[in-house]
């Protein structure tokens, strides 16, 4: 999925409005998707690459503003930059609220939708990195033993071997047993980097109390 090629999806109901967005993107190498309708366009896989949508306020059938909702309600984290011909402030107040990049009214300069392109397309980058990241971790995580996850989170809150034993009930020798094993499986090469990795795992909230 990292490798995966940049796309945009414009969703239209005006052919050659999508026929001229598709060619102004193709002259800086983003490859398009097309489609005249929300429901056509959730009748496809999304892509695998990063990706943004050139969105129409108005349509036939559901709206823009309905899509931006719906893949809200499914927490489909997917940059929208809005495309209108008649905007008013209630509709672009309600747009920006709902995590929308751009609002751009017909006509536009090319140069500013592809600057809401490449900031789209930049952001959902760094999303999808994110979560290959910490799926990755969960998988780690998970391949911890109770005990490890236990002697993980008191390592990551700084506290040391000794300190350890005693609030868990084992032996100093075992705990760094522990501590060796659980370094190993979450690749970690430091203790700053253990504490990176709890950090996006979100595992700090069930740190343990002193004894």
């Amino acid at each position: 999925m990292g490798n995966a090629n940049p796309s945009v999806s414009v969703i239209d109901d005006d052919p050659a409005f999508r026929d001229s967005v598709v060619r102004l993107l193709r002259t800086v190498g983003i490859h398009t998707r097309q489609f005249s309708s929300v429901h056509d366009f959730l009748e496809v896989d999304p892509p695998e690459g990063p990706t943004c949508l050139v969105l129409d306020v108005r349509m036939p059938g559901r709206s823009g503003l309905d899509l931006q909702r719906d893949l809200a309600a499914a927490n489909r984290q997917v940059p929208i930059i809005f495309i209108t011909a008649h905007a008013d402030v209630p509709m672009t107040v309600q747009a920006m609220k709902g995590g929308a990049i751009e609002f751009l009214t017909k006509p536009f300069r090319d140069q500013d939708l592809l600057d809401a392109v490449e900031i789209g397309l930049a952001r959902d980058r760094v999303r999808q990195e994110s979560e290959r990241v910490l799926a990755m971790l969960r998988e780690r995580f998970d391949t911890l033993s109770s005990r490890e996850r236990e002697v993980m989170l008191h390592v990551v809150v700084g506290r040391l071997n000794k300190q350890i034993a005693n609030a868990v009930g084992i032996t100093e020798s075992t705990v760094k047993v522990h501590r060796t094993h659980l370094m190993r499986k979450m690749k970690a090469r430091s203790l700053p980097e253990l504490s990176r990795m709890a950090d996006i795992l979100n595992v700090r909230a069930q740190q343990p109390h002193d004894s």
